[in-house]
């Protein structure tokens, strides 16, 4: 895997592994009274029950996964460039169109709130672009279109910005 990560989205994730470990007993606790219930085949407490159990194990294991191959890096960049955390304001011709978004690592990556992802056609395209510069995103091998950085606001990395789940 080896996914670019912050110090911040690290400590995060432990923060998460730490919660859903002790979330542990509770959900073994369900498990085992909703299973004295009766029939499993028509309990549909139990197969609840035991759909928490295994959604809670399978997150733990991908944060240990996540924390145990990820590259720690650190968020530097020129004052004049996009760097990681950056918001930057761009143009889109092909659509007409203004918006702002933020360069951030693929764990906090949320298109529903314009925070991308630094490995996403987008973000690699923006990333080390200066102000007034227009770069090429190239969503595939058919498909690319241009981009103009008309602003950047330099950010930094803090612990406002939630880790995805799913």
């Amino acid at each position: 895997m080896n996914d670019e990560l912050t110090q911040v989205d690290i400590d995060k994730m432990k923060e998460e592994l730490a919660r859903r470990l002790e979330m542990m007993p509770a959900l073994r606790a369900e498990v085992k009274r909703t299973r004295e219930l009766g029939d499993l085949s028509e309990n549909d407490e139990y197969r609840t029950a035991k759909r928490e159990i295994n959604a809670n194990r399978s997150r733990m294991r991908y944060l240990e996964g996540m924390i145990k191959t990820a590259r720690v890096i650190t968020v530097d960049s020129a004052a004049d460039e996009v760097g990681l955390f950056d918001e930057v304001e761009v143009y889109i011709p092909k659509y007409d169109k203004t918006k702002t978004v933020r360069i951030v690592t693929t764990l906090r990556n949320d298109v529903f709130t314009d925070n991308i992802s630094k490995e996403s056609p987008f973000g690699k395209a923006l990333l080390g672009a200066h102000a007034g510069e227009t770069v090429t995103v190239v969503a595939n091998e058919k498909n690319s279109y241009e981009v103009k950085v008309i602003s950047i606001k330099k950010g930094k990395d803090d612990d406002t910005l939630p880790i995805s789940s799913f």
